[in-house]
Parts: structure tokens; C-alpha cells; sequence
């Protein structure tokens, strides 16, 4: 049977202009605190604007990081609106002038479930306020493949501004001393950060009361891939809409709760396969989503895609005392077991989906006290254990219980479930506490089956071992909160539209239940497609993209050498293929202008600096520095001068080191040849380049491998690059009009094409 998915989308393709001709808008909707459209590209436009409306907001500009393009089509989200109705309103930009535009129907958004143990006295985790507008002087930072190196930010309390880099941000909330609010946008497929911590991004405010942070994903395609999120020492922690795949850190966990967290709210995240670790039981990674030392915790409409230990909580804590953990509106999708395995806790399990589980649901040890409640199981193996009796150490040959046999699960002490109000189907065994017809009925059992919520759990109710009781933390009232739970069946039918990212995610698999509800094995099909992932994102329009260079007209004016090599700091921090470079990196060292650039983010040249380089002929190359800078640098050792700012060097085939000699600030480096004896005009080369003249894309196919696409404008200077094993396109939407060279290079050599953008 073929799991039938349902996407919500509240307002689609409703547009009214204001133009003789509209922008087309395919697709629009409502989501949780969020709007988003999707359009067309527009014949001739630079650039996008968009604008909001709604709830007392008229015509507020959305932020350009929010608007992405993927090639056929553009897309923007807003987050961070309170429930109601809203429009959006798209306009296309042209040489700097808006031109057409449309805008939506009414988009209605719907709130956040903020329920569970993490929302405990009074507190809202995260940088959003309980309506889900951003708190008060919170500040916002985008993350993307191209600036999650280069992003940098002021913090007090750092030991060094400005921090530089995603870790280095989040470091700098370390010590606890910036209390602005802190929302950390992802955008797109992130692979692995420059700095982390043994494969982690680690996040740490020193449980700050005052301190918030939030990191979340951008639509539907978020993807942490290769890294784990660790959160330690932190207070006040919100993380969504991220989808986490390939992990491959030391602590093993997709996203863990390490140590001494209170208030964190985790919700609408995808967990995929992380990399096989050394133990037998980690061949699709190690825990998904685990939680120790940590308490008021919420876990909430996530959505686990096969993962083989899904949720440990508790490990060393050695208390049963003031731990506290929600799990709600969770889909267990064919995932194996621990859903969760509780030590110590006092946990509420409510409305989960445990959709083919193929070893058990939720297991309970070392005295914890499991409430679970209106869930739905369906075809879960062993829906609830309690280690070390009942269905945990059940002899199917025997038809008895052996309590020397190998358990399921564990050999620890045991705890107490309180179940009340699930719906189960297609399990193997589950046993209620005093169930007839059962030799021991006060010893195998699985779980107390209340009549109702509010039924206290008799103290005569004990563990087999350790002789563990419930602490009916759940009908506590200066414990519990308030919550309405679903039906088992509203709460599968919700989860199943809303659970993980939004709409589900830009990645889709079904799963064959006649196989997977009974496999625990790597399913290769899905770990072959989760490795070979690769986002359909283009270029996201807020980056520092590249601007200037050619003429407004068509002429051939100029000259343009085509053999460059350059790097601009600005564009692409310390990220390049041709030059190595050790330093740091600084946005608060003034501008330049150059060759058309605006440069605004520099490295620093200190006493670490080392940029090296080779080159196999003659060429000129050039250092530009700040305005005004006469100083000296080293170049293999020796001290050259710059000259108002600019350095210009011959320098013959070898190799090349960078080093301080005055402290200085550089913004670009470029490396021209001398000659073009290695340059052949591209219709010499079975290369074809289209369109030509140029709107958005402009493609290459050839018969070799592209490993490099430069864009040259009139005066020699690099204007934009891409990079890859073989490079199909490169975007030129947000180019200036005008002539420019396009450089290809092949794994059989380099050549050139006249290119006109529009």
C-alpha cells in the first residue's frame, strides 16, 4: 500500500496586476508563519523586488536573501508573520526601475503548535515572539553554500569582532553577554562549514535566560548535509525547517541536546541517514534527534525517514528529578526503534505517528516515567517497552517470558509507561499491566493502560527491575501544561500534511511497506539518493553577487584579456580553487572601488596571512588594497611597495607566496597573462554557448569536461566565475547590460566567446 502524502497550500495562482503586462506568478500559499510564491522569469529583468501586506502591514519590503532562483522559475519566502491573511505583491526590476509586477490572492498563514514542556513558565524558545513575528531588536543572518564562511557579524562579548563565519557568529553568543535575538536563516544545501566542532555546529549562549536563538531553514529545501547541529550550555533554542542527511560528525548525532540545556523547541526538521558509524547498530548513522542533560524539551511535527535510533533521551543523569521532555505530532516513518528510549525523564509522548516500525516504539529504563497518549500505531513491532519484562524479554519459542534471554532493547533497570487512548494495529505483542490470562499479570506487562488522562498510576504499579514506580508528573499541575490532544486518527492525518519541512520537503520517497515495515536494514536505494542529493537552487539574489563591468551598448570597445585569474574577497571570502589563502576576513575596514566592483569585505594581511599561487607563464599581477594604502608587502620574501592603494607586479613563471610586511587590508588579487598563446576563440572547439545574447543562464555544452566559466568585462577584469567538475551554466541575472568575454575552460584547454547580456 502506497503512502498518499498531503500538501497544504491554502492560495494558489491567484494574481492581479497593476501592469499592461504581468509578471506571472505558477504557484502561492500560506504555511506556518509563512508566505511564499513562486514566478516566472521576467524577459529583461535584472532583479526582483518583493512586498508584503497583512495584519496591519502594508507594502513592507521583503529581505533579497529571500528570493531564490532555480533556474525555470523564482521563488521567495517570508517568514516570521503572525497568523492571518496576507498578499505578496512581485515586481520585476529593470536597470535599477520597477517595472511589472503581480500579486497574489489572500494567503492565509496559520500559528505554530507551542505546546509541550519547552514553552514551561512563560518562556517562548527561539528569536520569535509567541505570535511568530521576530522578538524585540533581533537580528537576522543568512547562511549559504556561498556566505557561510564569509557572514559576519558584531558580538558583544567576543573574544574577537567581527566573528567571521557561521560557528564563529554562534560562538560569539558563547559567553552569554548579546542579548539581541538571533535567527539564523539557511538557504539551500549547506555542506560543511570551514570551522566546526568535530563535525558540529555547535550552539551555546551560557544558558543565558536573556538570550535567544533560532536557526532555521528557508522553504521547503534546507538541507544540513554532511554536519551535525549540537546544542550545549544554551538556553531559549528554537531549530526548523531543516532537513539533516549524510551526517558524518564525531558525536554521531543528526542533532543532539549534549549537556546543561533548559527550553529548546525542535520542530518540522527532516532526519535522514547520517554515515554508518563504528557499531554494529549505527550502519544508518547514530541518534537522530537524542537529548541528555537537557531539560523543559520539546519535539514536535518532525519527521524521521527510515533512521535506526531515532530518539534517545537520558544517559547519564543518574536523577529522575526536575527532567522534562515532550514528544508530540512526530512521524516515525519505518524508522527502527527508540522513539523514544527514556532514562530518568518525565516524558509526554501524545499524538505520534508510528508508521512501520520494525523493531518497537517507545522503551522506558532507569526509572522513567512515560505518559503515552493518543498516538497511532500501525504495523510497530512492539509499540511500548519496559526493559527487562514483559514483551522486552518474551520467549516467542517458549510462549514465556525468560528474563535470562537477551532483551530487545536493554538490560537496565526498568521504568513505568502510563498509556491511555492509542489505537494500535499489526503489532506482535503488547501487554497491559493486570491483563487476564497472562501467569504473572503484575509482572508481564508493557505498560499501565489508564481509563482515563487524568487516572493517577497506582504506587503498587513497579518496575520488575529495580522495583521503579510512576511519579504521575502528568496530572501534576504545577508540572503539566496545557495542551488538547488530537485523536489517534486526526493526529495521524495531521502529521502526515505538516510533519517535517514544509510541504514535506523538496525530497520525496515512498516507502514499499511490504518490505520496509519489517526491515531494519539500509534501504540502498534511499541511502544511494540521500548521498547523491543535489539541490535544484540557482543563485539566491541577497548574496554580495557581482555588479558592473562592459558598456550599455553592443560595441566591441575595449580590449579584454581573457587569461585572468582573480579573487574578490567581497564575492567569495577565502573560497577558491587557484589561490591558498590563510588569514582572516573583515567587513569593517572601509570599501573600494575597482574595475566596476564595489568591494566591501577584505583580508586581513597580518602576521598569519599567506596567499600562494602558481603560474606557468609570464603575467601581471595586481593587489588592491584600501584607498590611499603606500605601504609594503612581501612577495617570496621580498618587499614590494603599493602605490595609492594598488600594487602592479611582471612576474615569470613559479610559484608564489603572499606574506605581511605593513599591515594592510586586501579586497581583490587578480593574476593576468601576459600572453593568450593558451586562448582559442571558441568556434575552433565543438562548444556551443547559449542564448547569446543573454537574459538569466547562459549554458555550455561541450565535449570535455568544463571545470571553469569566467565572465570578463572590458578592462581584463573577472567579474563572476563557476566552478565544478563540469559546469553546465553560470547566472547572469543579476549582470550589468553589456559586452563581456565569456572563458571556458576544459579538461583540453581554454577558450573565449564574445557573450551580450541583456
Amino acid at each position: 500500500m502506497k503512502k498518499l502524502v498531503f500538501f497544504f497550500t491554502l492560495a494558489v495562482f491567484c494574481v492581479v496586476s497593476s501592469s499592461s503586462y504581468s509578471l506571472t506568478i505558477t504557484e502561492s500559499g500560506g504555511w506556518f508563519e509563512t508566505v511564499y510564491a513562486r514566478w516566472l522569469p521576467e524577459e529583461g529583468a535584472d532583479s526582483y523586488n518583493v512586498y508584503y501586506s497583512g495584519e496591519g502591514i502594508s507594502n513592507k519590503k521583503a529581505d533579497t536573501q529571500l528570493i531564490r532562483n532555480y533556474g525555470s522559475y523564482y521563488r521567495v519566502d517570508v517568514p516570521g508573520l503572525k497568523a492571518g491573511n496576507y498578499t505578496l505583491k512581485v515586481v520585476a526590476v529593470v536597470d535599477g526601475n520597477e517595472t511589472t509586477d503581480s500579486t497574489t490572492g489572500i494567503l492565509t498563514v496559520n500559528a505554530f503548535d507551542r505546546t509541550g514542556f519547552a514553552f514551561s513558565n512563560g518562556r517562548i524558545p527561539g528569536a520569535y515572539k509567541a505570535d511568530g513575528t521576530p522578538k524585540d531588536n533581533a537580528v537576522v543572518i543568512y547562511i549559504t553554500e556561498n556566505t557561510k564562511n564569509t557572514i559576519s557579524m558584531e558580538v558583544t562579548g567576543a573574544n574577537a569582532n567581527p566573528c567571521v563565519g557561521l560557528q564563529a557568529i554562534i560562538d560569539g553568543f558563547k559567553k552569554g553577554k548579546d542579548n539581541r535575538p538571533l535567527i539564523v536563516r539557511i538557504i539551500g544545501q549547506i555542506s560543511d562549514p570551514a570551522e566546526l566542532y568535530n563535525g558540529d555546529i555547535v550552539v551555546e549562549n551560557g544558558n543565558n535566560a536573556l538570550s535567544f536563538i533560532t536557526i532555521e531553514g528557508i522553504g521547503d529545501d534546507a538541507v544540513a548535509d554532511g554536519w551535525g547541529i549540537r546544542i550545549k550550555n544554551a538556553s531559549n533554542i528554537e531549530i526548523r525547517n531543516i532537513g539533516t542527511m549524510n551526517c558524518d560528525s564525531g558525536e554521531g548525532d543528526n542533532i543532539g541536546l549534549q549537556q546543561e540545556n533548559e527550553y529548546i523547541w525542535i520542530h518540522h526538521c527532516d532526519f535522514f541517514y547520517g554515515h554508518a558509524g563504528s557499531a554494529g547498530d549505527q550502519a544508518k548513522g547514530d541518534g537522530a534527534l537524542d537529548c541528555k542533560r537537557s531539560t523543559y524539551v520539546t519535539f514536535s511535527y518532525n519527521h524521521f525517514w527510515d533512521t535506526g535510533k531515532s530518539n534517545l533521551v537520558g544517559l547519564s543523569e543518574s536523577s529522575t528529578s526536575g527532567l522534562f521532555i515532550t514528544f508530540h505530532h512526530n512521524w516515525f516513518d519505518h524508522s527502527d526503534s527508540r522513539h523514544p528510549r527514556v532514562r530518568f525523564y518525565s516524558a509526554h509522548v501524545y499524538n505520534n505517528y508510528y508508521d512501520g516500525i520494525s523493531k518497537y516504539g517507545v522503551g522506558s529504563t532507569m526509572g522513567s516515567s512515560v505518559f503515552v497518549e493518543a498516538n497511532y500505531f500501525r504495523n510497530c513491532k512492539y509499540p511500548m517497552l519496559i526493559s527487562m519484562q514483559g514483551s522486552d524479554v518474551y520467549d516467542e519459542s517458549k510462549q514465556a517470558n525468560d528474563y535470562n534471554n537477551m532483551p530487545t532493547f536493554s538490560k537496565e533497570d526498568g521504568g513505568i509507561i502510563k498509556a491511555f487512548n492509542n489505537y494500535m494495529t499489526g503489532q506482535r505483542r503488547f501487554v497491559a499491566y493486570g491483563a487476564s490470562g497472562f501467569p504473572n499479570p503484575t509482572v508481564d506487562f508493557d505498560a499501565y493502560v489508564a481509563t482515563s488522562r487524568d487516572e493517577t498510576v497506582p504506587s503498587i504499579v513497579k518496575s520488575y527491575r529495580g522495583s521503579n514506580t510512576y511519579n504521575n508528573f502528568d496530572t501534576n499541575p504545577s508540572v503539566m501544561y496545557a495542551y488538547t490532544p488530537d485523536s489517534p486518527e486526526a493526529a495521524r492525518d495531521k502529521i502526515v500534511q505538516y510533519a517535517g519541512r514544509m510541504h514535506g520537503g523538496d525530497f520525496k520517497w515512498t516507502f514499499n511497506n511490504a518490505v520496509d515495515d519489517t526491515s531494519y536494514d539500509v534501504n540502498p536505494a534511499l541511502k544511494s539518493a540521500l548521498t547523491s542529493y543535489k539541490t535544484s537552487l540557482v543563485a539566491v539574489q541577497g548574496e554580495n553577487a557581482p555588479v558592473g563591468g562592459g558598456d550599455d551598448d553592443d560595441d566591441d570597445n575595449g580590449t579584454i584579456n581573457p587569461g585572468t585569474t582573480a579573487h574578490n574577497f567581497t564575492l567569495s571570502g577565502k573560497t577558491s580553487s587557484y589561490f591558498n589563502i590563510t588569514s582572516n576576513l573583515s567587513d569593517s575596514k572601509g570599501t573600494v572601488n575597482y574595475a566596476g566592483l564595489t568591494l566591501s569585505i577584505c583580508l586581513k594581511i597580518e602576521s598569519s596571512t599567506s596567499i600562494s599561487f602558481s603560474i606557468a607563464e609570464e603575467s601581471t599581477l595586481t593587489l588592491v588594497f584600501n584607498d590611499g594604502f603606500n605601504g609594503r608587502i612581501k612577495i617570496n620574501g621580498t618587499d614590494y611597495n603599493a602605490s595609492n592603494g594598488i600594487l602592479t607586479l611582471n612576474i615569470a613563471a613559479g610559484s608564489y607566496t603572499i606574506t605581511k610586511n605593513d599591515t594592510s587590508n586586501l579586497f581583490y588579487i587578480s593574476v593576468k597573462s601576459n600572453t593568450t598563446s593558451s586562448i582559442e576563440n571558441i568556434q575552433d572547439a565543438n562548444i556551443r554557448i547559449y542564448p547569446n545574447p543573454v537574459v538569466n543562464q547562459l549554458h555550455v555544452q561541450a565535449n570535455s569536461p568544463v571545470k571553469q566559466l569566467s565572465l570578463i568585462n572590458l578592462t581584463g577584469t573577472i567579474v563572476m566565475q563557476a566552478e565544478g567538475n563540469n559546469v553546465e551554466f553560470i547566472d547572469v541575472s543579476q549582470l550589468k547590460n553589456g559586452t563581456y568575454l565569456l572563458r571556458v575552460q576544459t579538461t583540453e584547454g581554454v577558450y573565449n566567446q564574445k557573450i551580450i547580456k541583456k
